[in-house]
């Protein structure tokens, strides 16, 4: 799935521009077959360099949270049970 990191969005395939750039900004975020064999080590890297989206590290948050206040009833629980 295409990601615009300028525009902070996620884009269908069938929205971009027909040379896979962002039709908001310009920029190029899928690869077409031209710039697939154009730069082919850009596509064998293994991470990108793009952040992760918002929401991704909304849940990350939210699962930390949940797990500490699960570990504080975890040990207010074994204190109770001795």
């Amino acid at each position: 799935m295409p990601w615009c990191a300028t525009c902070d969005r996620f884009y269908n395939p069938n929205t971009l521009n027909a040379d896979g750039t962002c039709p908001t900004c310009g920029r190029q975020v899928a690869d077409t077959p031209e710039s697939a064999e154009a730069d082919p080590p850009e596509k064998l890297r293994r991470f990108s360099d793009e952040p992760a989206p918002w929401h991704f590290k909304v849940l990350v948050v939210c699962v930390a949270v949940y797990l500490g206040w699960r570990l504080v009833q975890g040990v207010f629980w074994a204190s109770h049970a001795v």
